[in-house]
């Protein structure tokens, strides 16, 4: 019996945790999540992992031990096979034309901003001289979330969105198009 399958079934818990890394793309360079994992098998190798959760982790901690897998934050990759290729994930420009002072800009801190916004081609898509918002709320566009922390009062900051980061495939009609990268040069006036 067991002809069936070439791959020879993984038998301890931490080769179905390879297993289960293997057989999953990563979505992140760190490799796949525990969460990801223990679903996995769940479903197609058949491990209970509510009356087994303190195993699972053993096998986790003792795979990490003996060099065979590679932890960062809650993901695990095999240690030893490549790194995913992962698509280049988009980023921010920024380009600081004038320091600001006191303290910088973080997260959950409401800003007010002045702004001008840009497309390719030169043309203005929005303009305010006064913006108030909470930074990395997702109260605005990805691109201004990351791309404004740090700034200090009185600072002015170019920054270049890339689409993803930006309204994406679908742009913000009629002003933006879609896939459209934004130029924006940003002022922060003040921090509340």
């Amino acid at each position: 019996a067991g002809a069936k399958k070439s791959t020879p079934a993984p038998k301890t818990l931490l080769d179905k945790i390879i297993y289960a890394i293997r057989a999953q793309p990563p979505k992140n360079p760190n490799g796949v999540s525990r969460a990801a994992i223990t679903k996995y098998v769940q479903s197609e190798l058949d491990v209970d992992t509510k009356k087994g959760s303190a195993q699972l982790k053993n096998a986790f901690k003792k795979g990490v031990e003996k060099g065979k897998l590679t932890q960062t934050g809650q993901s695990f990759r095999v240690a030893g096979d490549p790194m995913p290729d992962l698509p280049e994930e988009a980023k921010i420009k920024t380009d600081d034309l004038k320091e600001g002072t006191g303290p910088a800009a973080e997260a959950g801190d409401t800003v007010v901003m002045e702004y001008e916004g840009k497309l390719d081609d030169g043309s203005v898509f929005d303009a305010a001289s006064t913006f108030e918002f909470t930074l990395g709320a997702g109260e605005v566009i990805k691109g201004w979330d990351q791309g404004i922390l740090s700034m200090k009062k009185g600072g002015r900051r170019k920054l270049f969105v890339p689409s993803k980061l930006g309204y994406g495939k679908r742009g913000a009609a009629p002003e933006i198009p879609p896939n459209a990268d934004l130029h924006f040069t940003v002022k922060l006036k003040e921090i509340k």
